[in-house]
């Protein structure tokens, strides 16, 4: 096996590599962060631990903090976790943090996948422009019928940004570094956010697409980077409300892979990194590694992301 900048090639093994052809130390370990990481963790966990029973995980929430990125690489940096799940790169200030610490962090990206803007159901509203979504969330625009909607008042909704990568991730790429504004209001996790959109028929939400298109209570909305360029984060045709559950929305994978969808980025595992190569470190990147081969690829997508390789 050979490794370079975080990734394992296996060397005179076929392509279709799985998770048996990953070296991984016996242990239990201990992981969390990201809450976009959840649909993965459901489709990934369970075949790790078939073909590797002694490598055990454990994922973990921080107990006095809401999960998100950068709860992870906070509870990673003060020895809580053996590795940690982030929808965001590594911050600066996260590096510095680690070279305090007398660590040094490395980030190796695993897959893409794309961020929706839901509404409720009911709101008539063919789509958004990034522009627009920007001014909702800092507060220029505060009634729908600013932008061809209802004369309904906006309820913008947000994770905080502290604790969450798709938060700091929103306001670095769609917000263009702009602080959200003082007419967010704040939920504790999608959990909440969804079940807050799903009865506030002025209400508007950001999160993993994955978490969002496939949910019946709710409506992913068509995103154009400006004009009239719409482009869903669900495959055509939409399958309304009443249709689900029997019928649910379908992610518009091919549209995340090109980069025609307009809010896409990339999923990291995070690492610590010392000069004696510890077991923490050998689990944190066999997990990495399981998750490059073929299989974990192929799972990866399942759960509705896309893989890069």
């Amino acid at each position: 096996m050979i490794v370079g900048s975080g990734v394992a090639y296996f060397v005179g093994k076929k392509v279709n590599s799985d998770f048996s052809s990953v070296t991984a130390p016996e242990g239990t370990w201990f992981y969390g962060g990201s809450t976009s990481w959840a649909p993965i963790r459901q489709y990934v966990d369970p075949e790790i631990k078939k073909a590797h029973p002694q490598f055990e995980l454990r994922y973990t929430d921080a107990i006095n903090s809401t999960p998100g990125s950068g709860t992870g690489i906070r509870m990673l940096l003060e020895g809580q976790l053996t590795f940690a799940q982030s929808s965001r790169p590594i911050a600066d200030r996260e590096y510095q943090q680690a070279q305090q610490r007398g660590l040094s962090l490395k980030q190796i990206p695993v897959a893409l996948e794309g961020l929706a803007i839901a509404v409720h159901p009911d709101l008539q509203i063919s789509g958004l422009t990034l522009g627009q979504i920007k001014d909702i969330y800092t507060g220029k625009i505060t009634n729908w019928n600013q932008i061809g909607g209802p004369n309904l008042k906006i309820t913008a909704y947000s994770r905080r940004f502290e604790d969450g990568g798709t938060v700091e991730f929103f306001a670095n790429n769609v917000l263009s570094g702009e602080k959200l504004g003082s007419n967010v209001v704040y939920v504790y996790d999608t959990t909440d956010g969804l079940k807050k959109l799903a009865s506030d028929r002025g209400g508007i939400y950001y999160a993993s697409a994955p978490e969002v298109v496939p949910q019946c209570k709710i409506k992913p909305l068509p995103i154009a980077k400006q004009g009239n360029s719409f482009v869903a984060p669900y495959t055509e045709p939409f399958i309304k409300a009443e249709q689900c559950p029997n019928q649910r929305n379908k992610l518009n994978i091919d549209a995340f892979k090109t980069g025609q969808y307009p809010i896409t980025r990339q999923m990291f595992v995070i690492i610590k990194q010392n000069n004696n190569n510890s077991l923490e470190q050998q689990a944190g990147e066999a997990y990495a590694n399981m998750l490059l081969t073929t299989q974990g690829q192929k799972l990866m997508n399942e759960a509705g992301f896309v893989r890069i390789r």
